[in-house]
């Protein structure tokens, strides 16, 4: 690869990160034309140039006028024909009423115009279809259970929407060291069945394992609900493999716990929405599942009292406490009033709930042991009612509340979602000073992992409306920025968040990626998810064997 060709990458990045971590650099990010529609807005967020694509979001009840950019070709016939071929008929998908899901959010928030949906069946497969795409300058999108919740996972345009849904294999287990290896297609729910045969759990749980998939969960790097015990995908992906935007397969598929050769490229791919390639296998580490499970559902009447309790639980429950969860009155009224069969297993007029959950070996001494911390919290006050899971169908029941607020928000009405990290005594300020600006116009719901720091802040009104989003944004995030936490905790960034990461990071840490030239080209799809060009173009238009070589071989000259 030439200098020149170096030179150009960098110039791109360079542009890019500029105007993603100064939105003042930018006056396109503040200027948007609107043409009226029922629910539904998007917002054209055009970079300077050119080489620069728009992206659309959903923000309100009104629809911005986009453009598509020429330098991408169309889906013709040839390419029908060759995708045939290589997929057979069944798997490459026209019919409209299917692209309709495709093509929209688990929201609905979120609509792209793709006219083709593909879906390999193999590792080798995904990599024909991307160097065909990469050779034709067709832009694509990965996709897999597609219950994202920033709109990630759908077409901007008409993208070929690359679907994994059908590599869904486990490949092998090994239960002496607790190595699942599967693809990326394997819905999280059927990995959790099948482990739970084995004497195994995953290390990670979401309310919606039913539809997400393994492969997606890892490149959004997903947190969920047992992250306070098990921790980050960071920690228990061991190894993946992942086909690069030219159709070369990174094999990092490594089952080894400590592997210290070099720098651990995989991590680039976890959490990365897609944007460096498409994550095809993976190798996790599973716990053992232990006998002893035991869930109490707990009443507060204050914030203040919830954060205590969460230090009480973590010193007076230590290796135990498996998961952390908070609600407030909002949220429970929504979920009773909302969901089916769903009821308060306390008495009404609290205004918040604790969902704990411990996890041991012994049941006679982890339930003692959360006894005891029960016990003690109720005399102290921080407590004013609690009941303890008798069986695992109460349980359940308990866990139904807290995974069933996103669901009942939905049959609510409109709901602006915000998921962010903040420290935990800041956390439901924001909810409150949210509250207060909002007044009667809306409601401001606050739950989430508080074990984790991680606040689901939900906005619940009837209809979208642009009034109530410009009293939500960009306050949310300047508050968020104030208090040194993420705009993005789980969620990912996505088309809704794409051009406010300079919230949570610097322009220095932006600048730095520049400094690392081997991995420009890879790293140039990135400002095409965040509003630039495709990884595919700037593929076809640099040597990107050179960024291969040096996954291959970082420390080579």
């Amino acid at each position: 690869m030439t200098m020149e060709k170096w030179r150009a990458a960098h110039r791109l990045l360079r542009y890019s990160s500029k105007n993603l971590f100064d939105r003042q650099l930018n006056p396109n990010f503040r200027n948007s034309t609107h043409l009226s529609t029922s629910g539904m807005a998007y917002n054209m967020n055009r970079f300077v140039g050119n080489l620069w694509g728009v992206h659309c979001r959903c923000l309100s009840s009104v629809v911005t006028a986009t453009q598509r950019n020429p330098l991408f070709s169309t889906i013709n016939s040839d390419d029908i024909r060759y995708f045939k071929e290589i997929l057979g008929e069944k798997s490459v998908i026209q019919d409209e009423e299917m692209l309709d899901a495709a093509n929209s959010d688990w929201m609905r928030k979120y609509k792209g115009s793709s006219k083709l949906k593909l879906q390999p069946r193999s590792t080798e497969e995904v990599s024909q279809i991307l160097k065909y795409c990469n050779a034709r300058c067709l832009a694509v999108v990965p996709q897999g259970g597609n219950t994202g919740l920033v709109g990630g996972s759908v077409p901007v345009f008409d993208e070929v929407i690359i679907n994994v849904g059908s590599m869904n294999n486990i490949i092998s287990f090994d239960k002496v060291s607790g190595t699942l290896v599967c693809e990326a297609g394997c819905i999280l729910e059927n990995l959790i069945s099948f482990l739970d045969n084995q004497g195994f759990i995953m290390p990670l749980d979401l309310g919606a394992k039913g539809s997400c998939q393994i492969g997606g969960n890892v490149s959004t790097n997903a947190g969920g609900l047992r992250l306070v015990r098990y921790g980050s995908l960071h920690g228990n992906v061991l190894g993946l493999e992942a086909v690069l935007a030219n159709g070369t397969v990174l094999d990092m598929l490594g089952t080894l716990r400590k592997d210290n050769t070099g720098y651990d490229v995989k991590h680039l791919f976890i959490g990365s929405e897609g944007s460096l390639g498409i994550v095809t296998k993976v190798s996790i580490l599973t716990p053992p599942k232990l006998s002893s499970v035991n869930v109490a559902f707990l009443a507060c009447e204050d914030y203040i009292s919830c954060q205590k309790l969460l230090l009480e639980a973590k010193t007076r429950l230590g290796e135990i406490l498996s998961a952390f969860e908070f609600l407030d009155t909002h949220a429970m009224d929504l979920v009773v009033r909302h969901l089916d069969a769903v009821r308060n297993p306390l008495p009404p007029s609290h205004n918040f709930y604790v969902l704990i959950e411990t996890t041991g070996s012994d049941e006679t001494n982890d339930k003692e042991k959360l006894e005891a911390f029960l016990l003690r919290s109720m005399e102290s006050g921080l407590i004013s009612d609690g009941v303890l899971a008798q069986d695992i169908n109460q349980a359940s029941s308990f866990w139904r509340i807290r995974e069933g607020i996103a669901e009942a928000l939905m049959k609510a009405g409109a709901v602006y979602k915000y998921d962010l990290s903040l420290p935990v005594e800041k956390m439901y300020n924001l909810v409150e000073e949210m509250q207060i600006r909002l007044g009667s116009a809306a409601k401001a719901v606050g739950y989430g992992h508080l074990g984790d720091s991680n606040l689901h802040l939900n906005i619940s009104t009837p209809q979208y409306d642009d009034t109530i989003l410009a009293e939500i944004e960009p306050f949310v995030y300047e508050w968020t920025s104030k208090h040194q936490g993420s705009i993005s905790a789980e969620h990912g960034l996505g088309l809704m968040k794409a051009n406010k990461i300079h919230y949570s990071r610097s322009p220095e840490a932006g600048s730095t990626l520049e400094g690392f030239e081997p991995l420009s080209p890879l790293l140039v799809k990135v400002s095409y998810f965040l509003g630039g060009p495709s990884f595919a173009y700037i593929w076809d238009h640099l040597d990107g064997k050179a960024s291969i070589d040096w996954l291959q071989n970082p420390f080579a000259a």
